[in-house]
C-alpha cells in the first residue's frame, strides 16, 4: 500500500495493477488525478492574499476539486468528453468576444487533447477547468486584469466576488451547455454591434504597409494634393468598396465626389463635418484596421463591467462622446448633446435608476467647489455669493442659521473654515442645476440637471462640468421618464409647473435606468459602427492592460 496527500485528504490506495490487455481503467485515471492534484495542497486554501481566487491558477484548482473529489470533471479514459470539446471550443474562438485565446493556455491543450497517457488526461482536465472558470469571468464581467493595473481608473472591471467552485457546480449541473455560454456575453444592441464591427474590421484586408498620411497643411475641396490618392485608397478600403478606388479622373485633386465621402467619415469618427482634411481627420485615418479592432475590443470590454441587461426602457449616456440616448422597447426615441466632466473632475462610469426629478432645484454647493472656487471668490468680492443667488448658512445640520455672507471678513476664513458652512443656490435661471435635476442616488454624487450656460452645449469638445451630466434637453427627457402606463405627460405641463418657481418633486413610478458609459467605439441605431475622440484619455490605459503581453 501507498499513502498519497490530495488536497488534505489522505488516501490508502493500493499499489498500482497492471490494466487488464494494457487497457486502463477509470480507477487507473483516479489515480493519475491523484498524483496530479498533489501540486495542489489543502494549505493554499488557506492561503491569505488580496487578490480573488480567479486571479490564481494553483489556489482555483485547489478549492475545486477539494470540495468535489480527486476525480476528473471533463475526461475520462477514452479521452475529452463532449462537455470537452465544447468548453475547448469557446476557449479556443474566445477572439469572436474580444479576448486572446492565449489567456486561456488553448496551445496547451490542443497539445494534450489526443495524447493519451492518464498524466496527460490529468493535465488536461485541470486545464479545462481553470481556464472554463477563468473565461466564463472574464466574458461575464471583464478580466481583473485592468482592475489589478489600475483600480481606480477600472473600479467596474472584473468581479472579486466571483465563486469558481459555484460555478463549476452550476457547470455540472447545466444541460445545454452550449447555450449556457453563449448567454453569457452582453446581449444588448451595444454590444452585439461591435462583436459584428470586431469580425468586419478583423477581414479588411491592405495592400502594402498601412502608411501613416504626412504632411501637417490641410487639404480643402479643389485642391490638389498627392496624398488624396492614399486617402482614396483608404476610405474605399474602409467602405470595403475597393471599386470607388478608380473612379476619378484626377486621382489627386480633392474633387467633390470624394468631399461626400471626407463628410460621412467625419461623421462617423466624431469629427467636425467640415470636409477639410485637417489634422484630426489625418488623425483618424492614419487609424488601421488593425488599430479599429483593438479599439472595438477595449470597447467590448467596457460594456462586460457594466449591466448587461440595459432595460426595455432606459437612458444612456456615452461620456466619450458627449450624449445621452433614450432607449425604449429596443427603439431609440430621441438623443441629445451633453456636457461631461473636466478632465480633473472626471464623469464616472456605472449604472443605476433615476427614481425622481426635481423641478426648480435648490443647489447646495458641495463642499470642494466651495473650498476651491467660491472661497477665492468671496476674498475678492464679498458680495460674491449675493450676486450669484447664493445663501449661507452657519452649518449643513438642520439647525444651521442663515448669515449674511457680505459682513464676514472671507480673507480670515481658513478653506476647513469655509467647508463647515452650507452654501445653497436658490431656484432661478442662474441656478447651477438649471430648471430641472433627474436624480438617482449614488455614492458618486452624480446626477443629471439642466444648465443655465446652454451656449456650451454647441461646443464639439464638451467637458466642463464638475462631475455631474447636464442635459440640453431637460423638459424631453422629463416627459420620457414620466411618461407611463396611465401617466401621460407633455413638455407643456412641464413647462407650466418650472413658471411657478418652486420646487416640486415628481416621483417616476417605475424607476428608470440610466447607464452612465464610456465608449470610443460604438454603433448607432442602424448598426453602423462609429468611432469618437477619447476625452479622458482611458484607451491607451486600457490597451496596456488587457492587450499588450
Amino acid at each position: 500500500m501507498r499513502i498519497i496527500k490530495i488536497c488534505g485528504i489522505v488516501l490508502l490506495l493500493c499499489l498500482w495493477l497492471p490494466a487488464v490487455d494494457g487497457i486502463a481503467s477509470e480507477e487507473d485515471l483516479a489515480r493519475a488525478m491523484a498524483d496530479h492534484l498533489e501540486c495542489y495542497p489543502v494549505e493554499l486554501l488557506s492561503f491569505k492574499d488580496q487578490k480573488p481566487s480567479i486571479a490564481s491558477e494553483d489556489v482555483c484548482l485547489a478549492t475545486i476539486y477539494h470540495e468535489l473529489g480527486a476525480k476528473p470533471l471533463w475526461v475520462s479514459v477514452d479521452g475529452p468528453g463532449m462537455r470537452a470539446e465544447i468548453i475547448a471550443r469557446y476557449l479556443k474562438y474566445a477572439d469572436k468576444e474580444g479576448l486572446d485565446p492565449a489567456d486561456y493556455q488553448v496551445e496547451k491543450i490542443e497539445g494534450l487533447w489526443t495524447d493519451p497517457s492518464l498524466e496527460s488526461l490529468a493535465k488536461l482536465d485541470t486545464l479545462l477547468t481553470y481556464n472554463m472558470v477563468k473565461y466564463i469571468h472574464d466574458v461575464s464581467y471583464g478580466q481583473l486584469k485592468s482592475y489589478m493595473v489600475n483600480p481606480e481608473l477600472f473600479a467596474e472591471a472584473g468581479e472579486r466576488g466571483f465563486d469558481p467552485l459555484k460555478m463549476v457546480e452550476t457547470i455540472l449541473a447545466t444541460e445545454n451547455l452550449d447555450e449556457f455560454f453563449q448567454s453569457l456575453p452582453p446581449q444588448h444592441h451595444q454590444y452585439r454591434g461591435l462583436r459584428k464591427g470586431l469580425l468586419h474590421y478583423g477581414l479588411l484586408k491592405y495592400s502594402g504597409k498601412w502608411k501613416d498620411l504626412s504632411g501637417t497643411e490641410s487639404i480643402r475641396p479643389g485642391d490638389e494634393d498627392e496624398r488624396i490618392v492614399e486617402i482614396r485608397k483608404r476610405i474605399a478600403l474602409l467602405e470595403n468598396d475597393n471599386k470607388e478606388i478608380s473612379k476619378s479622373a484626377e486621382p489627386s485633386v480633392y474633387d467633390h465626389e470624394l468631399l461626400k465621402k471626407v463628410v460621412l467619415f467625419q461623421q462617423t469618427h466624431g469629427l467636425v463635418q467640415d470636409g477639410i482634411i485637417g489634422r484630426n481627420t489625418i488623425q483618424e485615418l492614419n487609424k488601421s484596421p488593425e488599430d479599429r479592432v483593438d479599439q472595438i475590443k477595449i470597447n467590448m470590454a467596457r460594456w462586460r463591467w457594466q449591466d448587461h441587461g440595459l432595460g426595455d426602457k432606459y437612458i444612456l449616456v456615452n461620456i466619450a462622446n458627449y450624449s445621452l440616448y433614450a432607449c425604449k422597447t429596443g427603439e431609440l426615441k430621441f438623443s441629445m448633446p451633453v456636457i461631461v466632466g473636466k478632465f480633473q473632475h472626471q464623469t464616472p462610469v456605472f449604472s443605476d435608476k433615476i427614481k425622481y426629478l426635481e423641478l426648480n432645484p435648490y443647489w447646495n454647493v458641495p463642499s470642494s467647489i466651495a473650498v476651491n472656487e467660491d472661497l477665492p471668490g468671496l476674498r475678492k468680492n464679498p458680495s460674491y455669493l449675493v450676486e450669484k443667488n447664493i445663501r449661507l448658512f452657519s452649518n449643513w445640520q438642520k439647525d444651521g442659521v442663515e448669515i449674511d455672507s457680505t459682513a464676514i471678513n472671507w480673507k480670515r476664513v481658513t478653506p476647513s473654515e469655509m467647508a463647515r458652512f452650507k452654501l445653497r443656490q436658490d431656484p432661478g435661471p442662474t441656478n447651477a442645476l438649471g430648471r430641472v435635476k433627474f436624480v438617482f442616488p449614488n455614492h458618486y454624487s452624480v446626477y443629471l440637471h439642466d444648465s443655465p450656460a446652454k451656449r456650451l452645449f454647441s461646443e464639439q469638445k464638451r467637458s466642463f462640468s464638475h462631475g455631474c451630466i447636464r442635459v440640453s434637453e431637460p423638459e424631453k427627457l422629463a416627459v420620457f421618464l414620466l411618461d407611463e402606463e396611465g401617466s401621460e405627460w407633455n413638455i407643456e405641463q412641464i413647462h407650466d409647473l418650472i413658471s411657478q418657481g418652486k420646487r416640486k418633486v415628481l416621483k417616476i413610478r417605475l424607476p428608470v435606468p440610466v447607464h452612465i458609459t464610456y465608449q470610443t467605439a460604438w454603433v448607432d441605431k442602424d448598426d453602423e459602427i462609429l468611432f469618437n475622440g477619447d476625452v479622458y484619455g482611458r484607451d491607451e490605459k486600457l490597451y496596456k492592460a488587457l492587450i499588450i503581453k
